[in-house]
């Protein structure tokens, strides 16, 4: 006799208590997707103040060292940019950490790796938003560049690239799914793993995709939320 609906979604959710694995593994994708943000976001950081602080200096006065590191972070980008991320994260497990058996930390560095390539265009972009007068305000102020940034420029910056920060955390958020193809186990692992014990791949995978829909949408509710607020606070 086959299985109805409810019973299909019954044994892929409660049986064994399996609900237990999609929220373990959603756990794993949250803490996976907040710690490579932060990583990349770091990351970009540095990457965008080298481009930017090569972009902005004055005709003959160039820093030949600050020339070898935008060269450098030019490369990063590029590259990074311009491969998928799944073939990056194969090329960490198997070529880069062949030996390395926690495949959420290669994961973790895979996805931290790729999203500050597209952290560092989207402050680059933000830091270049800002008119040059605040900068030389800084610097008639007596502050230095990195000074002048920390305290000046990026404050600035950063109203101007909420958004798009909050669009790579919704996308670092899915692609998180890729750490299955390397055996990490986060959403799409255990969704897998409980397809193939009940011989039925609809119901666990239908129920991720509801799970990753509703943290989305909760995430781009608060967004609105913040960015909102920071409107609001630019009237006063």
């Amino acid at each position: 006799m086959k299985a109805t609906l409810a019973q299909r979604f019954t044994s892929a959710f409660l049986e064994g208590g399996r609900w237990k694995l999609y929220l373990q593994g959603l756990g794993t994708t949250l803490e996976l997707t907040v710690t490579a943000l932060i990583f990349g976001v770091l990351l970009g950081l540095v990457v965008a103040v080298i481009r930017s602080a090569h972009d902005q200096q004055r005709a003959g006065r160039n820093n030949p060292a600050l020339g070898v590191l935008n060269i450098l972070c030019q490369v990063y980008t590029t590259v990074i940019r311009g491969t998928p991320m799944l073939v990056q994260l194969f090329i960490w497990t198997f070529v880069i950490f062949p030996t390395q058996r926690n495949k959420i930390l290669v994961a973790f560095i895979g996805l931290g790796v790729n999203s500050g390539a597209y952290v560092a265009e989207i402050i680059r972009g933000g830091l270049m938003s800002v008119d040059a007068g605040q900068s030389e305000a800084g610097r008639s102020l007596g502050l230095g560049y990195f000074d002048t940034m920390r305290f000046i420029v990026v404050p600035q910056a950063f109203k101007n690239i909420l958004p798009s920060l909050g669009n790579e955390f919704i996308t670092l958020f899915k692609d998180t799914s890729l750490a299955q193809a390397i055996g990490g186990a986060e959403m799409l692992y255990y969704a897998s793993t409980i397809g193939g014990r009940t011989f039925d791949y609809m119901p666990p995978l239908l129920g991720i995709a509801a799970m990753y829909l509703a943290v989305v949408i909760i995430f781009t509710w608060l967004q609105g939320k913040l960015e909102r607020r920071l409107r609001e606070s630019d009237r006063r």
